[in-house]
């Protein structure tokens, strides 16, 4: 397979996962988070089941076996942290929150280090300190005295709980031995099955216009399943090193979408994106090079 039809996979999953954030605001209007998180995985799961068997012909006792650790990642994930960006995406906007977000290769790169001892050379802690202040510049709106005078808003602290959960989602991937595209089809299970008690107590609903019925079918078809399968099919092509450097497609995606839908892009997003993009780029241009390839592929977004 030629590199420039794989970069063009890898590109496209970064796009399908940018739409994620537009239309996840849209299908937000009209019904909950938490009706969304469930259908996109109730919907999702078996089309990725097969998919996996296509695809990476898996162990599926190896998964069995594995199975706490997929109900974490469950938890973690693509419950949690699809709950919390959805939820962020109703306060705070696809721009906004995707731009916060992508700071997420920075967090992991930083938690590692911390958790788990991994060294980081001068190049990356520049990076990550700069991926920070731009993070911080997007959410003061560039007024750090309005910072601490309010302190965060329930939007951001969505956006900051979902960066968290998929750090941790992230860490605890790397002892997974599943292959990538399986691990996300049992997780995409236990997601649906975990969320029984929530729905219960909450309800759900399906989207009933048609705006939002079309925004759910393509957060099923396109950042659930394409994605995730044209994300794995590349990086298994072109090795994580270069794979990693298209996930700072995502924001420019997002606010390119979001731009084309009416959104507006203020000057401190478009300043703090840019530094978060530069940071993440300086932080993952030298770890990636040095990880094996299964922990990169293994914490690439599901979005």
């Amino acid at each position: 397979m030629r590199n420039g039809r794989v970069y063009v996979y890898l590109a496209l999953a970064n796009l399908f996962w940018a739409g994620n954030f537009v239309f996840g605001e849209m299908v937000t209007h009209e019904i909950t988070p938490i009706s969304l998180t469930f259908f996109r995985w109730v919907f999702a799961a078996v089309p990725l089941l097969l998919i996996a068997w296509v695809i990476e012909r898996p162990d599926w006792r190896l998964a069995l076996r594995e199975w706490k650790l997929h109900l974490v990642q469950s938890l973690l994930g693509l419950t949690g942290y699809t709950l919390l960006i959805y939820a962020a995406l109703v306060l705070s906007g696809a721009v906004k929150a995707s731009v916060i977000s992508a700071i997420n290769p920075a967090t992991i790169a930083l938690a590692a280090a911390i958790l788990l001892h991994e060294r980081l050379n001068r190049v990356q802690v520049v990076g990550i300190v700069v991926a920070f202040v731009g993070v911080t510049i997007v959410l003061t709106g560039g007024d750090f005295g309005a910072l601490v005078a309010q302190g965060f808003s329930a939007g951001d602290l969505f956006v900051i709980g979902s960066v968290l959960a998929w750090t941790f989602y992230s860490l605890i991937s790397r002892r997974l031995r599943t292959p990538a595209i399986t691990a996300t089809a049992v997780q995409a299970v236990f997601a649906v099955v975990t969320m029984l008690p929530l729905v219960a107590l909450a309800g759900v609903s399906l989207p009933t216009e048609p705006g939002g019925m079309l925004g759910l079918a393509y957060i099923v078809v396109f950042p659930s399943i394409a994605g995730y399968a044209l994300w794995n099919i590349g990086t298994s092509k072109v090795g994580p090193a270069r794979a990693g450097v298209f996930l700072n497609l995502l924001p420019v995606f997002t606010v390119i979408i979001a731009l084309a839908f009416g959104a507006t892009l203020e000057p401190a997003a478009a300043i703090g994106g840019i530094l978060v993009i530069a940071g993440v780029y300086l932080t993952v241009r030298v770890r990636r090079a040095k990880e094996p390839a299964a922990d990169v592929s293994k914490s690439g977004p599901v979005r």
